[in-house]
This record gives C-alpha cells, structure tokens and sequence, in this order.
C-alpha cells in the first residue's frame, strides 16, 4: 500500500490527475466519498475509486504513503488536509486555493508547520507550455518592468451551478486567483496594492466590479481590472523591455515587438497541454520528483490572503 501514492477525492479534477498518474507510470490509490463519483470515476480512468471517505480509509489502511494528492472540492481541502497531515504525510499537493477561506487556510498552515509538512498548491497555469516560453524570454529581455490582468468572470454561468455554501460567495478566492497568481508569479507578487471594489452579485455579495494597481517586490508597475457584470476573460499582459506577451487565451502565447503593432502567436511545446488538462502533466510530475520551485506553498498562500481579501473585498 505504501509504494502508491493516495488520489483524495473522485470527481472531476480526480479524474484529470488519474489520467497523468497513468501516463506517468505510477501507482496510486483514490479514495472517493459516493458509490456515485466512484462509478464515474471508474467509467472515465477504467480505475477503482475506494468509498466511505478518507476517514473510514485511513482505518484499515495504516501504511502512510510519502506523497498524496488532494482532488476535493473546495469545501474539503482544508479538513483533507488536516487529517493527512496528523495521520503522518508530510508531502501533500492539494488543489488550489488550499482552504474555503482564510481561516480554513490559516489552519493548515499552522498545522502543516507544527507537523513539518509540506502542502503545495496546483495551480497549474504556472505549467503551461506558453508560461514556461515566456519565462525563457522574460529573462532574456531582462525582466519584467509592467503587467496587467483581467480576472472577470461569468456571472451568467456561474450563477445557476450547485456548490457548497461559501463556495460561490467567495468565488474570487477559489477561481479567480488561477489569472492573479499567474500574473504575481510572472511579475511579482505586490509590495505595495491599492483595489477598488463596487457593486454586488446574489451569489457574490461582496463585490462584481473591480479595479487597482500597484507596485511588485521585483520593481514592476502593475494594473487589474474585471467586471463580472459585463462581458470579457481572463487576461495576463507581461511587458519588457523589447516585449508585450498576451495570454489571451491562457494556453497560448502572442508577443508584440517593440517598434511595432503587430501581435504574432508563438511557436510553443504545448502538447503535454493538448493530450491533458492544460499544466497538469508537469505540475504532477514536478511534484511527484521534488521539483517544488515552482510550486506556492500554503504558508506563501496565507501571507498572499490579506490581499486577495483586499482585492475582492472579503472580509474573513
């Protein structure tokens, strides 16, 4: 038992992860809830699903794996987190954004240090073959001097979606954070930040329009913006100094010259984004070898809170 690694969770990000666990050639065993994830689960891998939780599981299965990967809802990150961690994994990658809010967040990270655990966030646009090509000429062009990004979501759609309470509410934290953290993680994250918030949504009461700017801790000047009551998408601009990358869509690169008008896609290796999920087979396979540089951790994630609280106008 101890030689596979533990898949929690059997729902849809469960699925993706199993088919790059496949790939990949290594063991592992998921543990799900209902007979019905399971059934799915099963159906779309050709890969069991264990029922009755992680709590019935870890009873009769003491042989504590070295690494596990949380594939929960939101609403169950934290509390997944916190029991592995107490029963004795100390190398955990958990989907993002670690915990419904920040005190859920707060809670992992302090039980994580006291257990010298380590929880790794996936946030898997930092995998993308267009991130990974704009990096190479990021550097070359000396760095970052300016960014941009969008994060506007759409209201139409996720109005109607069944979620957990508090999911919804706090929608900034659990999604929105995928377009922000890729922007502070290409250009730095803020040293200094000042947001604007108005307006509110049924499912998102504390804000729907959003607007501010600030400076990084790399020198890079930055501005956001995103109305979640008009239409738009996700968007990061990086600029150099000989350079404008669009991310416009995400998985893809364009780049802009200086001295000229003209925004051309770039050649890029994107085909490990093409044949999985988009970022998942290096974030898994990073994990699974050590390659944690490029990973956030939950303690970076709980100092970033104060922040994403400020920018959506949470309140806890």
């Amino acid at each position: 038992m101890n030689e596979k690694i533990w898949l929690v969770g059997a729902g849809y990000m469960a699925v993706e992860y199993a088919k790059v666990l496949k790939s990949l050639g290594v063991g592992f065993i998921t543990i799900g809830r209902s007979e019905k994830n399971a059934a799915a689960f099963r159906e779309k891998t050709e890969c069991i699903a264990i029922t009755g939780g992680l709590n019935d599981f870890l009873k009769s299965n003491p042989d504590i794996p070295e690494k596990v990967i949380i594939a929960t809802g939101i609403e169950s990150l934290a509390e997944t987190g916190i029991q592995l961690i107490e029963n004795g994994v100390r190398q955990i990658l958990c989907e993002k954004p670690g915990g419904l809010n920040l005190n859920q967040i707060q809670k992992v990270s302090e039980i994580a240090e006291l257990n010298n655990a380590d929880v790794y966030l996936a946030y898997n646009r930092r995998f993308y073959g267009s991130v990974i090509k704009a990096l190479e000429f990021i550097e070359q062009d000396g760095g970052v001097v300016s960014f941009n990004f969008e994060f506007t979501e759409w209201s139409h759609v996720i109005a109607p979606l069944i979620k957990a309470p508090g999911v919804k509410e706090l929608w900034f934290l659990g999604n929105s954070t995928h377009v922000v953290d890729l922007a502070f993680y290409l250009g730095g994250r803020p040293k200094e930040i000042c947001s604007f918030k108005e307006g509110k949504l049924s499912w998102h009461p504390s804000s729907s329009i959003f607007a501010g700017a600030g400076i990084s801790e790399k020198g890079a000047l930055f501005s956001y913006q995103a109305n979640w009551e008009a239409p738009g998408r996700w968007v990061v601009e990086i600029l150099t100094r000989r350079h404008r990358f669009y991310f416009k869509p995400m998985e893809k690169l364009q780049t802009q010259n200086i001295g000229s008008v003209q925004v051309d896609f770039v050649d890029i290796d994107d085909e490990l984004d093409i044949k999985f999920k988009p970022g998942l087979y290096l974030q898994t396979s990073s994990f699974l070898k050590g390659e944690i540089n490029n990973f956030i951790t939950i303690h970076d994630q709980l100092s970033l809170l104060p922040i994403y609280n400020k920018i959506a106008g949470y309140t806890a």
